[in-house]
């Protein structure tokens, strides 16, 4: 049986998350971001999806994106996730699921939480040691 779509509210801004599966790396080598950066931005385009933040950990996505249709996050997602998945496992020659179920997505009510999650996710790769400055 089919999940039950999940509906965003219009124009609210939502931190997303993506899990490899069992937390296990989804990015294998430096060149798999850009395959990612490519599926997605090719996805927000196609949907109306305005991305404000974004972070690719090499074993999880934080996202921090608004949309402009009640399902375009969803689809969004569901665009990346079965583009950047046929091409890793084709590139690695894995089968299988790369993600750890559905992403976990929060919306954000308030301007201050915004910047509160768009400092968190822009922070998240200096918290785990990965680079020194944001900006890397």
């Amino acid at each position: 049986m089919p999940r039950k779509p999940r509906l965003y509210a219009l124009n609210i801004p939502c931190h997303i998350v993506q899990r490899g599966n069992n937390r296990s790396a989804c990015f294998f080598a430096p060149s798999d971001f850009a395959l990612y950066i490519n599926a997605l931005s090719e996805a927000l385009d196609k949907h109306q999806v305005k991305l404000h933040a974004f972070v690719l950990m090499t074993n999880h996505v934080h996202l921090l994106m608004t949309p402009c249709d009640s399902q375009a996050i969803s689809k969004v997602m569901q665009d990346v996730g079965r583009t950047y998945v046929r091409i890793i496992n084709g590139i690695y020659r894995r089968t299988g699921t790369l993600w750890e179920g559905r992403h976990k997505a929060s919306p954000i009510c308030s301007e201050e939480y915004l910047l509160v999650c768009q400092r968190y996710i822009e922070l998240n790769p200096v918290r785990a040691k990965m680079v020194e400055h944001p900006g890397e």
